[in-house]
């Protein structure tokens, strides 16, 4: 014979429990959010470590003049003696995005255009760039790129790029618009977004990577037996440049 038992707790006093937990998991979730943020935040490039070791290639990421005019001023320089730029609208010529580089155009070396600089019209995004760059690098036997583009894109991107080209050497080459030299960016909502934005689709370019490498795992386990952990592919966290160690 079953016993009825009387439950002595106010179903409003459960509900109210369960919307504290509730609560407590957001405020969580946000403050991890918060200090992800604040080391991804630090760990953007604020200078060049290494403006001078030559490569076999300058890989450009468009998006901004200031990117062409540096990679066309390490090619004039002579850092190397190639340059791609990955991610140029359908039906640009050369010449076109020359002009768009405005004062800046000038950098470029006239004696070189034709013979050492590529333009690549596949990509879209920084996925494509990595892609189009993979292609490129395969075709020209390249061993060593130097990775140009925005300080606040450069983690991001190498994480693309160090996925996508395995084995190959990337130095990172960051440029600093004029919109993020601001000291007090942290106040300006205009850049907190582009910054926050940023962070977003790292995390997100992160986790896709973190996912593939497991499915690959998974689909090589259960064909081969091999449980041996595969090789993921890392943010580079490499201690920021603005914080020296004594």
């Amino acid at each position: 014979m079953g016993v009825n038992r009387i439950n002595f707790r106010d179903p409003h006093a459960q509900r109210e429990g369960l919307g504290r937990k509730l609560v407590h998991l957001l405020l969580l979730l946000g403050f991890v959010w918060f200090i992800g943020f604040l080391i991804f935040a630090g760990f953007i490039p604020r200078e060049v470590k290494d403006g001078t070791s030559r490569t076999d290639a300058i890989v450009v990421l468009t998006g901004g003049g200031d990117r062409l005019a540096e990679g066309f001023r390490l090619l004039g320089a002579g850092v190397s003696p190639r340059l791609l730029i990955t991610g140029v609208a359908e039906g640009v010529t050369l010449q076109q995005v020359i002009e768009k580089m405005g004062a800046d155009k000038s950098v470029a070396p006239r004696n070189l255009l034709d013979c050492c600089v590529t333009l690549g019209y596949e990509a879209g995004n920084t996925v494509g760039n990595a892609v189009e760059t993979a292609a490129w690098v395969r075709d020209n036997k390249v061993q060593s790129v130097r990775l140009v583009t925005a300080n606040y894109h450069m983690k991001r991107s190498q994480l693309e790029f160090h996925r996508t080209l395995p084995g190959i050497t990337i130095i990172p080459h960051p440029v600093f618009p004029k919109e993020v030299q601001d000291s007090w960016w942290f106040v300006k909502p205009s850049l907190i977004g582009l910054i926050v934005g940023e962070y977003h689709k790292f995390i997100g370019a992160w986790g896709r990577g973190l996912l593939q490498d497991l499915l690959l795992w998974s689909g090589q386990m259960q064909e081969t037996g091999d449980w041996s952990w595969p090789e993921m592919t890392l943010p580079d966290l490499s201690w920021p440049d603005w914080l020296k160690l004594p």
